[in-house]
């Protein structure tokens, strides 16, 4: 008797922040564009030819005319990217954020286009304003549909501002929207209606949207019609995928995208959440993932989830396709190389000389002390995703503060309310101190903390090594002098929850996830530099 082994995807096949996926397949090869708020360069881009195993391959917006993000708020900048292709090109659609707090909201929406996913990418078309988080459908007559949430600020709750999908026709070679804006779909009663993508297939207008809100209620949603301009009728069943009211690994499921393999098989992306608890601590550090879903889509009828129900599963079926494995990232970086590695990105400004240089000093990435943590402008903070509930980091600083006002250190991020920072400092008098500073989220009060009793006296020069171990909640710094002395941990515990999504202002109010880097801070404004040797990240 033959036993037949079933091939399965993990999820999440995205760790760590990564959220709002939108997928496309070209041949062999399937891309997954997520957002990346307020972090530069913008859209991050995986690659993959098995759908279980990706790479992080290309950041498209990283220069000054596609994104500036200079101002915008935490959690403001690049919302849900929507990448498709088509004519030979890839089309990347974004929505930076400039505004996200109060009734008002100021969204600005644009297109770039590229021959490949390496590029070159183009200028920005800027498209609209009027909601957030649109995708572009080619429909089989070639012509173009832009579709995008519609905003009204005329309403006290929340979910009542999310109106719409609405539905504009873009001319490629006018470069710019035309003819009537349409009110196509304007959702169910879970509300908060967003994130469209439409279909076409076996007759039929397929409308994908999001619904519920991007906290625990968060769900997926599917209508569909004969004619492209509705109306749409919605899914008997409502929701395609939800976790809301499970208890399951995976929860805050929604914003999702469909793709179908060569062979015909139907698999469906979309973010979700790993909460610490669903008890006692319901956050989740490691911000908004993404997973896959296989899917069974008979012809004419709604698509399901292939492992019924609604809820998402933690391993899938995985596609009939030859396994394709990627080197892994190494765990240490020594800065040899003049370009950033991939793995790290920076705050907001399309000029990164301002923040860092890999040049002004051999074998180390050189941070210029820029204004101070949480800055909407110019924060000299280089840093990678938290992809584990439990990890060590470590860096090597070469740093001579001049007085209190500049500081440099290993830092544990989320946003200005949220962090975590042992930091390299100095007294009024020059003298080198090691001290850590905390924020824990508890907005709309949130304070600055010194957990040590006292700072540590450091030798007024030589390099500082610096270390963090983190166990799902907890937090602990290390500190060690020059290459062979051992570690000294600190007496103190951080609660590393609270650089979370659901930490301090609650679920559905912060999109982003924790980040562990490098940072140097000079509020005098002389812009005193800290010199980091390597870093290195590793999953416990």
């Amino acid at each position: 008797m033959t036993t037949v082994t079933m091939t399965m995807i993990q999820n999440p096949i995205l760790p760590g922040f990564n959220p709002d996926p939108s997928i496309v397949r070209v041949g062999e090869d399937y891309f997954i564009a997520t957002s990346t708020f307020e972090w530069y360069p913008g859209v991050q881009i995986h690659h993959s030819r098995d759908l279980r195993n990706w790479r992080l391959v290309k950041r498209p917006l990283d220069r000054a005319n596609q994104l500036d993000m200079r101002g915008d708020p935490d959690s403001g900048g690049v919302w849900a990217p929507c990448l498709t292709h088509s004519d030979g090109l890839f089309w990347l659609i974004y929505t930076d954020v400039k505004r996200r707090d109060g009734g008002f909201k100021d969204t600005h929406n644009y297109l770039v286009t590229a021959p490949s996913i390496e590029g070159p990418w183009s200028d920005p078309v800027y498209l609209n304003s009027s909601g957030f988080v649109p995708s572009l459908f080619h429909d089989e007559d070639g012509r173009k549909w832009l579709v995008n949430m519609i905003w009204d600020h005329n309403h006290v709750a929340p979910g009542d501002r999310f109106v719409g999908i609405a539905m504009q026709e873009y001319d490629p070679k006018a470069e710019r929207l035309t003819g009537p804006i349409r009110n196509i779909y304007r959702g169910t009663p879970s509300k908060f209606t967003e994130g469209p993508h439409l279909y076409r297939r076996d007759g039929w207008y397929w409308l994908l949207t999001a619904e519920g809100g991007t906290g625990y209620d968060h769900a997926v949603t599917i209508a569909r019609s004969k004619r492209l301009e509705g109306p749409y009728e919605t899914d008997p069943r409502q929701h395609v995928l939800t976790a809301k009211g499970t208890e399951g690994t995976l929860q805050r499921a929604g914003h999702a995208d469909i793709v179908e393999t060569a062979d015909g098989d139907f698999y469906m992306v979309h973010l979700c959440s790993r909460p610490l608890s669903l008890t006692d601590n319901r956050r989740s550090p490691l911000g908004r993932e993404t997973a896959i879903q296989k899917l069974e889509w008979p012809a004419g009828e709604f698509p399901r989830l292939a492992h019924g129900g609604t809820a998402p599963a933690d391993r899938v079926e995985a596609p009939k396709l030859a396994e394709h494995r990627f080197d892994p990232p190494p765990a240490r970086t020594d800065f040899a190389s003049p370009d950033l590695p991939i793995a790290f990105q920076w705050l907001r400004t399309p000029e990164p000389d301002r923040l860092f240089s890999l040049t002004e000093r051999q074998g180390a990435l050189r941070l210029f002390g820029r204004e101070s943590p949480g800055s909407a402008f110019e924060h000299a903070l280089i840093a990678r995703r938290q992809t584990d509930f439990a990890f060590a980091a470590e860096t090597q600083t070469d740093v001579e503060p001049g007085d209190y006002q500049q500081l440099a250190g290993l830092i544990s991020w989320y946003g200005r309310d949220k962090f975590h920072y042992l930091a390299v400092t100095a007294d009024e008098a020059g003298n080198r101190l090691l001290t850590v500073y905390s924020c824990a989220g508890d907005f709309p009060l949130a304070r600055l903390t010194f957990p040590l009793e006292s700072a540590i006296a450091l030798p007024p020069t030589g390099v500082v090594r610096l270390g963090c171990d983190v166990d799902r909640a907890d937090l602990r710094f290390r500190y060690a002098l020059g290459d062979s002395q051992d570690w000294t941990t600190l007496p103190i515990v951080l609660d590393q929850s609270a650089i979370s999504d659901e930490a301090g202002s609650g679920e559905g109010a912060n999109f982003t996830g924790a980040f562990i880097g490098m940072a140097a801070h000079d509020t005098s404004g002389r812009g005193r530099p800290a010199d980091f040797l390597s870093f290195s990240y590793e999953a416990r």
